[in-house]
């Protein structure tokens, strides 16, 4: 069936621009009240009627560039700044010398922080450095002197550039980092997917191959040995495995991302599955299946990985009880959980045996059987006692269950 993609996008940037956004406009709209109040008190109100002219538009029409950091080019940057300049520098020109000295607002007022900002939210604190630097210096021109009041102004509106700008790059790399880890963890969920379903066949095909070539001598044992070789090879792929390059976007001020293949699940519908249809296959001469009269309904994914984690278990009774033990498969039905226990009369498994076992690359009881149990939300004990056999006991929440 035909894979689908999906794109997961992580940026804190989005709602900053979006506040940006938002910021500008109603500065837009500020800027001219506080002119409109003040009228009469301006030497040329034509040229402050000009520039407000000029601001409106300029500010309505680059609304997209204000969008996300993509949008936001070098060029808007440069003609935004430059009008935030001009207009600071226009301001004596326009006011009342009497207004300016007493510390009114220039032409743009706190519009100019907006053109800081997006210089942030673009390039990081170093360029919300040289931008807020520049419009410093243009409001101690226009005054004449620094009076306490600019240089107040100057300070607040240089250190909440800087500090916006230094979150956003610490924002964008914490999103590459997250975008990487979520890709690490998808690998290796997919990695342990694959494993189980080899252990389930090519090893167990490759093991048997190595025994029973052995055991005949001659030509055959040479195929037991390269047999053996090629399962060792195997083995040591699966548990070490290949982490893909990190999918992160072309452009990092995008914001970090990571793509997920989703495949469709091979049932036609969610319908639930009866657990004991599935393991009634397994029942045999030496297997015994003890089952509730009603029937035991999972979510498909959930069953199916139940069945083939017994069936697991069962490969394993097999391989080191040997043939003539004998296993049994209870099925307990609860409220809240559903339990599939596994038993067999053979020798049990030394302490001990199981950590070796994985530190060998051998992974059967690892990923055949508590890897599926835990991407469906169960859990998987096992209990083993030299001489007296061993017991798996399988369990599904109900709840957890997908």
């Amino acid at each position: 069936m035909a894979k689908r993609e999906r794109v997961m996008r992580m940026s804190v940037e989005l709602p900053l621009w979006r506040a940006l956004t938002a910021y500008r406009i109603g500065t837009m709209v500020y800027a001219i009240g506080l002119f409109v109040a003040a009228y009469e008190k301006f030497h040329r109100p034509w040229v402050a009627i000009v520039y407000f002219t000029v601001l409106a538009v300029w500010t309505l029409a680059t609304l997209r560039f204000v969008a996300n950091a993509a949008a936001c080019t070098k060029r808007f940057l440069f003609v935004d700044l430059t009008i935030s300049l001009t207009g600071i520098l226009l301001t004596p020109v326009a006011d009342s010398a009497q207004r300016i000295a007493g510390d009114g607002p220039t032409l743009p007022s706190i519009w100019t922080a907006g053109a800081v900002l997006a210089y942030a939210l673009k390039g990081g604190w170093r360029w919300a450095a040289v931008a807020s630097a520049l419009v410093g210096i243009a409001n101690i021109v226009q005054r004449g002197h620094p009076s306490q009041d600019t240089l107040h102004n100057v300070l607040l509106v240089w250190v909440a550039s800087i500090a916006i700008g230094y979150v956003v790059e610490v924002a964008r790399a914490s999103e590459r980092t997250l975008a990487r880890a979520l890709e690490i963890e998808a690998a290796t969920r997919e990695r342990e997917r694959l494993a189980r379903d080899i252990h389930d066949n090519v090893l167990q095909v490759l093991a048997m191959v190595q025994r029973r070539g052995t055991a005949l001598g001659g030509e055959a044992a040479e195929l037991g040995r390269m047999a053996g070789e090629q399962e060792v090879a195997l083995r040591t792929l699966v548990a070490g495995g290949l982490i893909p390059a990190s999918r992160v976007s072309e452009d990092a001020q995008q914001g970090a991302f990571v793509r997920m293949v989703e495949e469709p699940d091979e049932d036609p519908d969610d319908l639930p599955r009866d657990i004991r249809t599935m393991l009634s296959p397994y029942a045999g001469s030496r297997v015994t299946l003890s089952e509730p009269g009603a029937p035991v309904l999972l979510p498909p994914p959930a069953a199916r990985e139940l069945a083939a984690a017994v069936g697991a278990a069962l490969d394993n009774v097999r391989m080191h009880a040997g043939e003539g033990a004998r296993a049994w498969i209870l099925v307990e039905d609860w409220t809240d959980e559903v339990i599939v226990t596994v038993r067999d009369d053979g020798p049990g498994i030394p302490e001990g045996r199981l950590v070796q076992a994985e530190g060998e690359g051998r992974l059967g009881v690892a990923l055949s059987i508590r890897g599926r149990l835990r991407d469906i939300g169960g859990t998987a004990e096992l209990i083993s006692v030299p001489g007296q056999g061993t017991e798996v006991e399988l369990k599904v929440p109900r709840g957890k269950a997908s």
